[in-house]
């Protein structure tokens, strides 16, 4: 069974590497990459929480909708555990 897992609409100040068009967005868990330092307390010289990082997959028709030019195509990314929430079907 496939994780389905959604982004968080956050918008926080500062270095964030979570794309922002990914924001809300639906996707599976393709693979878990293991914990991490998290990047947004990195980038200040922080100590960082070790987090885990996941490979979500996204269609195209997720993330631009009637605009995906090949709406079954997929876009993977790299993001971090605090930015995901379970989706809700």
């Amino acid at each position: 069974m496939t994780e389905r897992v959604r982004v968080r609409e956050m918008f926080p100040p500062g270095h964030i590497r979570t794309p922002f068009y990914l924001r809300g967005k639906t996707g599976e868990v393709e693979r878990v990459l293991g914990p991490f330092g998290v990047p947004e307390q990195l980038a200040y010289g922080l100590t960082a929480n070790r987090e885990k990082l996941y490979r979500v997959r996204f269609t195209m028709r997720e993330v631009w909708g009637e605009a995906a030019e090949n709406p079954d195509d997929t876009l993977d990314a790299e993001i971090f555990a605090h930015w995901l929430i379970p989706a809700e079907d």
